[in-house]
């Protein structure tokens, strides 16, 4: 059976960034808090925390966190039903894992107001869409938005839409490494930008015009520095048209295969039982996919 006065002592270090101060979200003393922790690592047997800066779950801390917040979730939904048990306790907390282009483009409008109307907090997890799922697995997000459509184990899966994906790259760009007409061979053999190492959308599309092997890449985690880099012609790449409508308006960057659009099924993975307002946020992110995802 947990001790959820210890669990709540770690969810407080990880949230508020270190000792000191969740001893002042809790009312207690910062050795009391540090002994809550020294006695639940005592009583799983094993550290739940990194003593860094700011302190780190371990995988096994990571875990605990989950089940704290689901906890929490249910309770919230209990005490809405029971007015007497409603203490009036602060914002609610969800850990979601996202990938950088969705954080980039439709994900704040798509959340904004819900947020702000249900007083949640978000700690995002930014992960490239084929890495997302992981985290579920692993027990380490409440929720994340991915291209795999199946569900883990004890959480569900809901389509969204897709992402569209435009090829572009600068006019100088163009002139440079096509002087004849733009082909997959030819773009095969000009530098591209890849957003990290577990991001293959630029492998795929070269593999979807007939296109195998290997080619010359920049590395760049970053959305905006990725469209820079891009707009300053140091490679082609594949960027969300949402995140670029103003670029191509004006002329700064190029569609390179117009016809050749690469649409990417996104899914919001979510707990089975995460009480009301996981299923209220999913309810809206479906609302909100209709007008800003590709259907």
């Amino acid at each position: 059976m947990f001790d959820y006065k210890l669990l709540s002592a770690l969810a407080a270090v990880v949230e508020q960034g270190g000792f000191e101060r969740a001893a002042l979200l809790l009312g207690l003393s910062q050795s009391a808090v540090s002994q809550r922790i020294k006695l639940l690592e005592a009583r799983v047997g094993q550290p739940v925390l990194v003593r860094a800066t700011p302190p780190q779950p371990t995988e096994l801390g990571r875990r605990l966190l989950n089940h704290v917040q689901q906890v929490r979730l249910l309770e919230r939904d209990l005490q809405g039903q029971v007015p007497a048990l409603d203490e009036g306790g602060g914002p609610e907390r969800l850990r979601i894992a996202i990938n950088a282009d969705s954080l980039a483009t439709w994900w704040a409008p798509a959340v904004a107001d819900f947020c702000a109307a249900q007083r949640l907090l978000l700690d995002l997890v930014v992960e490239d869409q084929e890495v997302g799922l992981k985290r579920m697995r692993t027990g380490d997000v409440a929720a994340c938005v991915c291209a795999a459509e199946r569900p883990v184990a004890g959480a569900r899966s809901v389509e969204l839409g897709a992402m569209r994906y435009r090829a572009l790259a600068s006019p100088a760009f163009i002139a440079r490494h096509f002087p004849g007409p733009v082909t997959p061979a030819a773009m095969a053999r000009s530098p591209a930008i890849v957003f990290g190492p577990d991001d293959y959308l630029q492998h795929r599309y070269l593999e979807s015009l007939g296109v195998a092997g290997s080619f010359a890449y920049h590395l760049c985690p970053s959305s905006e520095g990725f469209v820079r880099l891009i707009s300053n012609g140091l490679g082609w790449g594949l960027v969300p048209e949402l995140q670029v409508a103003g670029e191509l308006a004006r002329g700064e960057l190029v569609e390179l295969l117009p016809e050749r659009p690469l649409d990417v099924p996104l899914y919001w993975h979510h707990w089975r039982h995460g009480g009301e307002l996981l299923a209220e946020l999913t309810r809206q992110l479906v609302r909100a996919a209709e007008r800003l995802l590709v259907r």
